[in-house]
């Protein structure tokens, strides 16, 4: 019985850190690919369109693909480290003893 056990907890352990594994690739692929393509839209800007330094940096449109996948990285971190905290079992009973204490 305590080897069944045992056997699910490494299981379920080995998922966990898979999870977070992926979700740590997903955060090092979303972070070099988007140094390479606000690099380029930066360095288009510059070379020709004849912008200058701050301005290619300020022009908000460079960072759009940044923004959006930004959301995606986002997300993808709540599901992995917040999942099951936000309302999990002992959020519920705590939040009745409140409002039975009210």
């Amino acid at each position: 019985m305590e080897t069944i056990n045992r056997e699910q907890q490494y299981i379920r352990a080995q998922k966990r850190v898979d999870e977070i594994k992926k979700f740590y690739k997903h955060l090092v692929v979303y972070m070099l690919i988007n140094l390479v393509f606000i690099g380029r839209r930066i360095y288009k800007d510059i070379v020709y369109r004849d912008e200058s330094v701050m301005d290619a940096f300020l022009d908000i449109s460079n960072y759009n693909l940044f923004f959006l996948w930004g959301v995606i990285v986002f997300l993808h971190g709540f599901s992995v480290f917040a999942k099951g905290k936000l309302f999990s079992k002992k959020w519920e009973e705590r939040k009745i003893k409140e409002y039975m204490n009210k």
